[in-house]
């Protein structure tokens, strides 16, 4: 998909240069058919990228929705990112409560019976 839209610069530029050939000087025949047959495959390579285009999902919305969901997405990301700093700090307590016991487990368990 991405090589047709990627063709599209190459194609434009064919059509440059065959247009400047054309005009330098009396234009030959083989000078007209190359900017014909230039201007037909970059008119179908545009064709086709519309085509795709056109059946990406959300390509039926405005600008103006695919802001809103834009927008959506990225409070939902922030949302995200401050849940999992949550748990990593909660998951760190957690793990240093843990450690603290066992020190406190192996302190008691090596101190001497009176």
């Amino acid at each position: 998909m991405s090589n047709i839209y990627e063709s599209l610069l190459p194609k434009l530029v064919a059509i440059l240069e065959a247009t400047q050939q054309a005009t330098d000087g009396a234009p030959t025949q083989q000078a007209k058919q190359t900017l014909v047959h230039a201007t037909n495959d970059f008119r179908e390579t545009l064709k086709e990228a519309k085509e795709i285009a056109s059946t990406l999902p959300g390509g039926e919305l405005s600008l103006e929705e695919q802001d809103e969901v834009i927008a959506m997405l990225e409070r939902l990301k922030e949302r995200k990112q401050q849940q999992l700093a949550k748990f990593s700090a909660d998951v760190e307590a957690i793990s240093t409560t843990t450690q603290q016991l066992k020190m406190e487990v192996d302190s008691t368990a090596s101190t001497p019976a009176s």
